[in-house]
């Protein structure tokens, strides 16, 4: 019993459909089921939210090191200029006296 050549290409035309048909919703599968759960997702936002909320703490304290340094800046400046103030009125009164005695 021979088979004619068109009925074995033809079952071989389905097996092979099959087959296709077959190994794409594999895939499908597989792609859909390798993703991130709704959970792993959820995780990672609550990281993200702790990894912002931690830069943002950084750089306000950064922000405050900032402002007391140049707060420093200025007392010290302050300071010498009030020392320099107290030379120059030292100064002006010895003058002053020292006119008077005259």
């Amino acid at each position: 019993m021979i088979l004619p050549l068109h009925r074995i290409q033809n079952h071989f035309l389905n097996l092979m459909k099959k087959i296709n048909f077959f190994l794409i919703g594999a895939a499908l599968v597989a792609v859909t089921a390798c993703g991130p759960s709704a959970q792993e997702l959820a995780e990672k936002a609550r990281q993200d939210s702790i990894r912002m909320a931690d830069s943002i703490a950084q750089v306000e304290a950064e922000k405050q090191r900032i402002a007391d340094s140049i707060a420093m800046v200025e007392a010290a400046a302050a300071a010498e200029q009030a020392r320099l103030d107290s030379i120059a009125k030292a100064e002006a009164e010895a003058a002053t006296k020292k006119g008077k005695k005259k």
